[in-house]
C-alpha cells in the first residue's frame, strides 16, 4: 500500500499551474499565517509575480497540493547566493510530510545552482510553521519585533535562514 508521501510528484511550476496555485494561496494566506490574506487581483497579476519555473509544485495523484515558491531577495549581484523561499501546502494535505519534500527538493535544486542561503519569514504567531521550519533545520536568524498589528495584536516578523554546504 502506497502512502501519500510516496505518490507525490515534485516538478516545477508551469503556466497551466496559475488557477490552482491562484486558489491555493486564497485558501493557505490567511489572518493566521500572513500579515494580511492574499488575493490575487487576476492570473496575469499572479504570473507576472510568479511566473513559471519559480516554484516547485507538489502533485498527488494529479492534483496540486503544495509549493515552495524561490526567488532573489534583491536582484543584486552580491545577493545572487540567496533566495527567499514561501510555501504552502493544501490544509487537507498536511502533516503527511509533502511540506518537508519539497523544502528538501529546493534545498537541493538550491545546491545544483550554487545557492548558498535559503532564507523565510514567518509570524511569530504561526506556531505551528515554525516549528516545522525548525524540524527542516531552519534557524532564526532575526526578529523584526511588533512589525505588523493583526486582528488587535502585534505580531513579530522572525527572519530564519538555512546554510547549504
Amino acid at each position: 500500500m502506497k502512502t501519500r508521501q510516496e505518490t507525490v510528484t515534485i516538478r516545477f511550476s508551469e503556466m497551466k499551474d496559475a488557477a490552482a496555485l491562484m486558489e491555493l494561496d486564497e485558501l493557505v494566506w490567511d489572518r493566521n499565517t500572513a500579515p494580511e490574506p492574499l488575493k490575487w487581483s487576476s492570473r496575469d497579476h499572479y504570473l507576472l509575480q510568479c511566473p513559471p519555473g519559480t516554484q516547485l509544485v507538489a502533485l498527488h495523484e494529479g492534483e496540486l497540493c503544495g509549493y515552495v515558491g524561490f526567488r532573489s531577495p534583491t536582484g543584486l549581484n552580491s545577493n545572487r547566493h540567496v533566495l527567499e523561499l514561501n510555501i504552502a501546502v493544501h490544509p487537507a494535505h498536511q502533516r503527511q510530510g509533502i511540506g518537508q519534500r519539497l523544502i528538501e527538493a529546493v534545498k537541493e535544486m538550491a545546491r545544483v545552482e550554487g545557492v548558498a542561503k535559503l532564507r523565510l519569514r514567518v509570524l511569530s504567531s504561526n506556531p505551528g510553521a515554525l516549528s516545522f521550519y525548525r524540524n527542516c533545520g531552519f534557524k532564526e536568524e532575526g526578529r523584526l519585533i511588533r512589525e505588523f498589528y493583526v486582528d488587535g495584536r502585534y505580531v513579530d516578523d522572525i527572519l530564519m535562514c538555512y546554510f547549504l554546504s
